[in-house]
């Protein structure tokens, strides 16, 4: 099965869209390296500018750019594109509902060793709170480039979350990306598990290790966290004795808190939430963190296990 990190998919997509489609503009605050736009760089230096440590800046750029008619994908690690930025974001380009893709990598624990102060676990609930913007979390390689492309398409702000770290791919190269759709990996019965991000992979294993103790999980990938399909939401729920969120994020303002708001309206449901129980991360190898803070396979069918007797 392939691996590769999200982040490396989509600065491969982003070499190929630039050269294919002579509107797109890409920013960078001085991590191209990081963020792999280097690849559009190198495929089309004219239309890549590096901003610099400077990510308000980059925005603002950015926003006078979409506002001239460019579509423009602006990049840094999660952690600064969605903190530091926030208000040129939220001003400048939600406001006037300006074309401008913010393509942020490094999201949530699994930076590892770069530590708390990198690893953001806000940035989906920050993202979703503003009015106008698009919030997307692609779980593979495949689907990133989906996504990639997809906003080229869609009008108006979008955030797409990637990650560091290599994730096997779940999909084939027939998968097709629908805004605001989400998709049943694995059906089960009683058990749901709703997934974004690397957590999907982690779900789908986790519901190997629950089939051994006889139970028949699940699992759905949530890639388009806003909008949300709020149809399969309740589908889920009213076939389901047992929904839980799963996710490389804070419970409060993520995946979790977007279902719990859809149940609340549609079809009240009791859901349990995996993800970060509203405490900052530490320092340490990928594999080590999401283990300590119960986002691997085998935590997640332990807290299943506990959740269901």
């Amino acid at each position: 099965m392939a691996k590769m990190a999200t982040r490396q998919a989509y600065g491969k997509a982003l070499a190929e869209l630039i050269v294919k489609n002579k509107n797109v503009v890409v920013l960078d605050a001085d991590l191209t390296k990081s963020t792999m736009t280097n690849e559009a760089k190198a495929a089309c230096p004219e239309r890549h500018f590096n901003m610099g440590i400077a990510e308000g800046n980059m925005m603002a750029v950015g926003a006078g750019l979409a506002a001239s008619g460019k579509i423009v994908y602006a990049s840094s690690f999660a952690m600064f594109a969605s903190g530091r930025a926030f208000e040129q974001i939220r001003n400048s380009i939600c406001y006037p509902r300006l074309n401008v893709k913010i393509c942020a990598t490094h999201a949530g624990i699994s930076v590892g060793e770069d530590g708390a102060s990198h690893q953001a676990i806000e940035d989906m609930a920050i993202m979703r709170a503003i009015p106008n913007m698009k919030v997307f979390q692609p779980c593979d390689s495949i689907e990133t480039k989906a996504i990639i492309n997809a906003i080229a398409e869609i009008p108006g702000p979008c955030y797409v979350r990637m990650g560091r770290a290599a994730v096997e791919d779940v999909h084939d190269e027939n998968y097709q990306f629908v805004m605001g759709k989400g998709e049943v990996l694995r059906k089960g019965k009683e058990i749901a598990l709703l997934a974004t991000g690397l957590e999907v992979q982690e779900s789908l294993k986790a519901a190997e290790l629950l089939k051994e103790d006889g139970y028949d999980v699940t699992v759905a990938n949530f890639s388009s966290i806003k909008p949300i399909d709020e149809e399969l939401i309740v589908s889920l729920a009213k076939s389901h004795k047992y929904l839980i969120s799963v996710e490389e994020h804070n419970v409060i303002g993520g995946l979790g808190s977007a279902v719990a708001e859809v149940l609340v309206k549609k079809y009240p449901h009791a859901l349990q939430m995996i993800g970060m129980q509203d405490v900052f991360g530490e320092s340490g190898k990928s594999s080590d963190v999401l283990e300590k803070y119960g986002l691997t396979a085998g935590k997640i069918a332990e807290q299943v296990r506990k959740i269901v007797k």
